[in-house]
């Protein structure tokens, strides 16, 4: 069942087109990340989604509301972590948790709240006084605390530490596992590569592509590359003709392109035994998210 239907949203700012015809399914219980360079539509789609930002055209059901017109009952069954939020400086965590706590019918326990998101020790602590790391989890706190069933979490993880970050994740899972739906924007790929079931990139207000984070703009059927430094005193034209062929050099280092990367290593791994070759930075990967992505929104 989906949690979110969007069919061709449209939203112009005067002469400018934000959205044009945007349409995306969300399933329930899944990880749903939206992908897309400042200024693509993607503020604009996700606030549409919120009930922040009324569209132009087309149909949106969210929880099955329209979230123009959603009232209180929608707003009971969603949470929002904004990338910029606003706190009050002079509340204590476990006082601003309490107070978002009491603006929900169903929410969860306070202590609950701020426990999974690492505040313990922060309890009693004013806002003003946490670190830009701090505070976002706070925010990230405030976005779960009402129990909701769609999670909009927009950059959730800016300004972590790599060990935050990584607890962080370990919290979506932890609510996608408990049957949680959520809509997540982010700028770091690994992050979407880590968490998403499924992504959407948006480009010039129009959805360019979706699919899973291994088939997103046919990533799983683009060649794979074998990178590898010419050892001291090797030319690539003393490589064997069938590297040569799939081969070249830049920068100094030499990449080979192929659907099938088993017969190449096997010819460029005899060649250079044969000859008692090192093959320094040696690699065989196929084409990172990051690259798909840049593919896909470039001008």
């Amino acid at each position: 069942m989906a949690a979110v239907v969007v069919e061709n949203v449209t939203k112009q700012y005067g002469a400018l087109t934000a959205l044009a015809g945007v349409s995306l399914r969300i399933e329930e219980g899944e990880v749903f990340c939206l992908l897309g360079p400042n200024g693509a539509g993607k503020t604009t789609l996700v606030e549409i989604l919120e009930g922040h930002r009324g569209r132009a055209g087309g149909d949106v059901r969210v929880l099955g509301f329209d979230p123009a017109q959603g009232g209180r009952a929608f707003r009971d069954r969603i949470g929002i972590v904004l990338q910029h939020g606003g706190l009050d400086d002079e509340l204590t965590v476990a006082e601003t948790t309490r107070y978002y706590r009491s603006l929900y019918a169903r929410p969860r326990r306070a202590e609950d709240v701020i426990a999974l998101v690492g505040l313990q020790s922060k309890a009693h602590t004013r806002v003003k006084t946490l670190s830009g790391g701090q505070r976002r989890r706070l925010e990230l706190a405030l976005g779960i605390v009402g129990e909701p069933d769609l999670l909009f979490l927009d950059e959730p993880t800016t300004g972590f530490d790599p060990s935050a970050r990584r607890q962080a994740w370990d919290l979506v899972r932890a609510l996608r596992a408990g049957g949680k739906t959520i809509l997540l924007t982010t700028h770091y790929m690994d992050e979407a590569q880590a968490l998403a079931d499924r992504i959407a990139v948006i480009a010039k207000g129009r959805i360019v592509a979706e699919g899973t984070p291994d088939t997103l703009g046919d990533r799983h059927r683009l060649d794979a590359r074998i990178r590898f430094r010419l050892p001291a005193g090797v030319a690539f034209a003393d490589l064997p003709p069938s590297l040569q062929h799939a081969g070249s050099t830049p920068n100094g280092r030499c990449e080979l392109r192929t659907a099938d990367p088993v017969p190449l290593l096997r010819d460029l791994t005899t060649w250079a035994t044969a000859r008692n070759l090192d093959l320094d930075e040696l690699s065989v990967d196929r084409p990172t998210l990051e690259d798909v992505y840049l593919e896909l929104t470039r001008e």
